[in-house]
């Protein structure tokens, strides 16, 4: 099963999907709790070592590539804010950027001016806590199975579960859309990469891993996952 073979040819112990997010949440945690750049590089080593030594050839283990690059972009973000709407610190001056008054309202904020050193740092230690809390949850999405997540809900919690489940399935999906809709550019000739192929790729692409998802969680619901109702084992079978 695809489940159960890495990409050695192993078959390692099957953890609970619990497990796998109780380490995640416990890595965020040390994460929003530091600000010590090496931290947060180890705690990202740590996370990205861990997935790439047990994680499977399933559709959502794929799905950590993608936080990796959602957490780049939200740092690539916050340093653009600092540099462009920041607040004004003192320290070592490293360069001027054309400076705009800004109304009343916006007080403290400059638009442009001087950045310094220090502030840059600083908001390079933030985006990077953020983008190590993405890579943490990427990390459980990758390494824990959604279908046995589901599974060991209480019956209590079936509907949240079910909810649950597919909000976790959508970013697996959203890889694997984004691949099938590339190759069918490809194949048809048009391009696959740039701004252009962006705008036209995303509406198809969120459309089939929305459908997915729901699908997902139809199939579990009709086979009877995370109810305590008897139902023979050949109806839960995938």
């Amino acid at each position: 099963m695809a489940e159960r073979s890495t990409r050695s040819g192993r078959l390692p112990r099957q953890l609970h999907p619990g497990a796998w997010w109780l380490w995640a949440l416990g890595l965020a945690v040390v994460a929003s709790r530091t600000w010590n750049p090496l931290l947060l590089l180890l705690v990202l080593v740590v996370a990205g070592y861990v997935v790439v030594a047990r994680r499977t050839d399933a559709p959502w283990a794929r799905s950590y590539a993608l936080f990796l690059k959602l957490g780049l972009t939200v740092l690539t973000i916050r340093l653009v804010f600092q540099v462009v709407l920041g607040v004004p610190q003192g320290g070592t001056l490293l360069f001027t950027l054309p400076s705009a008054d800004l109304p009343d309202w916006a007080a403290g904020v400059t638009l442009g001016g001087p950045v310094t050193l220090e502030s840059v740092i600083a908001a390079a230690t933030d985006g990077l806590r953020l983008a190590t809390i993405l890579g943490c949850i990427g990390a459980a999405n990758a390494l824990a199975n959604p279908k046995r997540l589901l599974a060991s809900m209480p019956a209590a919690l079936y509907e949240i579960g079910v909810a649950v489940v597919v909000a976790l399935s959508f970013a697996p999906s959203l890889v694997g859309s984004v691949q099938r809709v590339r190759a069918a550019r490809r194949l048809r000739g048009r391009p696959d990469r740039g701004l252009r192929s962006i705008l036209s790729v995303a509406l198809p692409v969120l459309e089939d891993a929305l459908e997915r998802s729901l699908s997902l969680a139809a199939a579990m619901d009709s086979r009877g996952y995370g109810r305590r109702a008897e139902v023979p084992a050949s109806t839960r079978r995938a």
